[in-house]
């Protein structure tokens, strides 16, 4: 089990955080009400973890559930244009995380896009005509081992299984497969900017009646098509170091492998990948020694791995969304 280990933020601050994780639309009072806390001290600690936390809710499209293709690229540049190439990078749609890593010579960046227009205008256009791109590797994710609406926070355990369940949503209806309508799109760019927007903004957004947005928006999470989630500095909890690690397995082994990897503490994304390696994670630890902790103990006992590429990350550029002042 993880544990917390911060100068500035408390265990109440992390039980917080995992319960906006588990539902980031949920009321101040009913937060308050499971975290045994009042509603306005809850409002207090979500304001300061926002202003000095990094703290953002955004609802994310599970690009998976949706059947749409999502690929992690590394890109190699020359000295001093990385930073550049990642900010013009950060502000496309079709982008999630991104870090620089090895340096600040290399960019590894998730690309989500929505068409094969898309895909084709980022890797066969856009990226190799941009000058310094020295190198361009691009791994297609295959298969979400861990990730996406299951957040990292959950391996702290800061919240019982009774408190868990009383800030999950209410159900929705499900009716037929995850998918996006067009007249949807008004009410997604709202919450992609700020999944806590209230209704008034989104029945403005949308020209819906307020039942309507309610009912459509608990059928599109229902489904599985969207998820709220939240970004946050994770150096707030102690956690100041976090790495892509490229992993080769026995193709036998890829399976167990991948689950065990998502059973890790360290771990908080992990994917079949297709490309060199066949694995990528990352991982987020307190410190270089953890990280090596990690690779020669955990990680290096893992039956069936062959060959692992550790990547470190210098620094976040874009989490979930973009937002040019989250350093």
């Amino acid at each position: 089990m993880l544990t917390m280990e911060s100068d500035t933020f408390d265990e109440l601050d992390l039980r917080l955080l995992y319960a906006l994780e588990i539902n980031g639309r949920a009321s101040f009072s009913r937060i308050g009400a499971v975290l045994g806390v009042s509603d306005q001290t809850v409002a207090r600690r979500y304001r300061r973890l926002c202003a000095e936390g990094g703290l953002r809710v955004v609802l994310l499209r599970d690009a998976e559930r949706l059947g749409q293709d999502q690929w992690m690229l590394r890109v190699r540049c020359a000295p001093d244009s990385a930073t550049a190439i990642s900010d013009a990078l950060a502000k496309r749609p079709d982008t999630g995380w991104i870090g620089l890593a090895s340096g600040g010579t290399e960019i590894v960046c998730m690309t989500r896009p929505r068409n094969p227009a898309e895909h084709d205008e980022l890797l066969l256009g856009r990226l190799p005509r941009t000058p310094n791109v020295v190198e361009i590797r691009a791994h297609q994710l295959l298969h979400r081992f861990y990730g996406g609406p299951n957040g990292w926070l959950q391996k702290f355990r800061a919240l019982t299984d009774e408190q868990v369940a009383a800030l999950r949503p209410d159900p929705g209806p499900v009716s037929g497969p995850a998918r996006i309508d067009p007249d949807d799109e008004p009410l997604l760019a709202v919450l992609e900017r700020d999944g806590r927007a209230g209704y008034p903004e989104l029945q403005r957004a949308t020209g819906r009646s307020e039942s309507a947005v309610k009912r459509r928006l608990a059928a599109l999470l229902a489904s599985g098509a969207v998820y709220v989630d939240i970004e946050y500095h994770s150096e707030i909890l102690g956690y100041r170091r976090g790495a892509a690690l490229w992993i080769t397995t026995e193709p036998g082994a890829l399976e167990s492998v991948g689950q065990a990897l998502a059973g890790h503490d360290e771990i908080a994304f992990a994917s079949a990948t297709a490309g060199v390696s066949n694995i990528v994670v990352t991982g987020v630890v307190r410190d270089t020694a953890a990280l090596y902790a990690y690779l020669s103990g955990p990680l290096g006992r893992l039956e069936g791995v062959r060959h692992v590429e550790a990547t470190p990350f210098l620094r976040r550029v874009k989490q979930l969304t973009y937002q040019r002042a989250a350093r």
